[in-house]
């Protein structure tokens, strides 16, 4: 795994580590991504699911989720301090898919705004509308439309002022 050295993570490393949904269960609904594979002591996001989908055999084994559990409610997404988690929700026909994520910055984000998609290595991917916002402990929680075939790499938003 070169996600240590390159400071992030790619679907191919979160794939053989089994960290993403399976394709059935992304076609089901929303459904929780976390992306956190180091083994460190944090466990917030067990405590945090009202469902009991994710489970840790250790204070600092990685977060397995249960597919099964999940309905993708986006709690842990506001009390993950590593800003690792994410809903995504790729079962809408047509072309677009939402992803869920947080933002730490300013300006605060509103719905309707158009924001840059952005990947998990800062690059822009294109244009996104902001479909809902709400907040939780001063980190802005933010669903993001988005192509359908992005919806597993875009991994943060910016808004540009005008």
């Amino acid at each position: 795994m070169e996600y240590r050295s390159r400071g992030y993570i790619t679907v191919d490393e979160l794939k053989s580590l089994r960290l993403l949904p399976p394709p059935e269960r992304l076609r089901k609904g929303p459904v929780v991504v976390i992306e956190c594979p180091e083994e460190i002591p944090c466990n917030i996001c067990v405590g945090a699911c009202p469902f009991n989908a994710i489970s840790m055999e250790k204070i600092y084994s990685i977060p397995r989720v249960d597919w099964n559990k999940c309905i993708g409610c986006g709690v842990c997404v506001a009390y993950c301090p590593g800003l690792a988690i994410f809903v995504v929700d790729a079962s809408k026909p047509g072309d677009k898919a939402y992803v869920t994520l947080p933002y730490e910055f300013l300006p605060r984000p509103r719905k309707n705004m158009v924001a840059d998609l952005l990947g998990r290595d800062g690059r822009v991917l294109g244009k996104g509308r902001i479909v809902k916002v709400w907040s939780y402990r001063k980190t802005w929680i933010v669903t993001v439309e988005v192509p359908k075939e992005l919806a597993m790499e875009v991994r943060s938003i910016w808004i540009r002022e005008k």
